[in-house]
């Protein structure tokens, strides 16, 4: 895992009057006078809330920044083995959210091979209301972010359908029977001590 620390400080186009920003600058249209500016906070792809205080979502970029900024992050999971964009990691230091970085490989079926260790740290961090707000991000939100949500689920008591019906929902026709089965397989039984203090799912 690599952490790095800074100083404290389905989805679409989410339109905000200026009303609700009054120090915004207004701007002329045509010969109709002047009118508000419209802030649109654009979500990243595959973005959804997963408990009170956690979301998901698929990769991040310039564009989803001021919707991520709405959200008050102190943490960021991200999945992936590759180096964090320095436009990312200058986002995230300008607004105090901590990165936490599981490197998961991304390969297809049949090479696909999720560490089952790898997860339960992840799920530690998860776990830690202290991170919250907290985003978990891989690519696109389907398969990285669906096994941690789902060992989530598992950790929360849901019966494995629904949990599985979750993670079709993102994954939709990517759907992988490996994510599944890791699921299905995984050990919460070291996790159980852990409070989840902050979840609507009371186990």
């Amino acid at each position: 895992m690599r952490v790095e620390g800074f100083k404290e400080g389905v989805c679409g186009a989410i339109g905000v009057s200026t009303m609700a920003a009054a120090e915004d600058k207004s701007m002329d249209i045509g010969d109709d006078g002047e009118r508000n500016r419209e802030e649109l906070f654009v979500p990243p792809l595959n973005f959804a809330m997963v408990d009170n205080g956690v979301f998901r979502s698929g990769f991040p970029d310039s564009a989803n920044f001021r919707f991520l900024q709405s959200l008050g992050l102190r943490s960021i999971i991200y999945l992936c083995p590759e180096p964090y964009p320095e436009t990312n990691k200058e986002f995230l230091k300008a607004n105090g959210i901590r990165l936490f970085q599981f490197g998961i490989d991304g390969g297809k079926e049949p090479y696909v091979n999720i560490p089952e260790e790898t997860i339960r740290e992840a799920l530690k961090v998860v776990l830690d209301e202290k991170n919250h707000p907290l985003l978990i991000h891989c690519k696109r939100g389907k398969h990285r972010t669906g096994c941690l949500a789902g060992c989530l689920r598992k950790l929360q008591k849901w019966c494995l359908s629904s949990i599985f019906d979750e993670y079709q929902r993102f994954a939709a026709t990517k759907a992988r029977v490996s994510d599944q089965r890791f699921i299905e397989r995984f050990d919460v039984s070291s996790l159980m001590h852990l409070p989840i203090t902050f979840s609507c799912s009371r186990r």
